[in-house]
């Protein structure tokens, strides 16, 4: 059985893209998926000072190892000003400096959503071609756009769904 986690660049308790993440992840046949929140990590803001002074926290080392140790990921982001969550950046900031490729060459299914039209297109832009140097093997990149509108227990447009879908089956056959 393949080991799966699914992870929201989003620090809130309500957060759309964790469900997007998690909907998604569990829709891949035979697969263990483990939801992991970023609200479980307790990461200080970064800054060099601060490492040189007490090193990496260890809860940044607890989420490098869960990417080492999984299989693939479904990770859906979040958009703040057309970039990253300050949470999700800071996390990213932290398991990087033990390793640059810190994304361990894990199949992603990558995906964004929010409330609004664009369904996260921004960060997702970004992601997609910054990620594969930071060692992610895209595989999939789909942005639910209007999530309100179009998720309520799964994705109510059907064309949406069907794009979706097949993002998670190439995701799979990856895996």
């Amino acid at each position: 059985m393949k080991n799966i986690i699914a992870l929201a660049g989003s620090n809130s308790k309500t957060s759309i893209n964790k469900q997007l993440a998690t909907y998604s992840a569990k829709r891949v046949d035979g697969a263990e998926v483990t939801v992991l929140d970023l609200n479980d990590y307790d990461l200080p803001l970064y800054g060099v000072d601060r490492e040189e002074a007490s090193g990496i926290p260890e809860d940044a080392n607890k989420l490098s190892k869960a990417i080492e140790e999984c299989d693939g990921i479904v990770l859906s982001l979040a958009e703040h000003n057309g970039s990253f969550t300050a949470a999700f950046k800071n996390a990213v900031d932290w398991i990087s400096r033990g390793d640059m490729k810190f994304w361990k060459d894990q199949p992603m299914l990558l995906l964004a959503t929010s409330p609004g039209g664009r369904g996260g297109s921004s960060v997702l832009k970004t992601a997609v071609e910054l990620y594969p140097h930071q060692g992610a093997k895209v595989i999939s990149e789909f942005s639910l756009p209007s999530f309100y509108d179009n998720f309520e227990d799964g994705i109510k447009d059907e064309t949406l769904s069907k794009d979706l879908n097949a993002k998670i089956e190439l995701f799979a056959g990856a895996l």
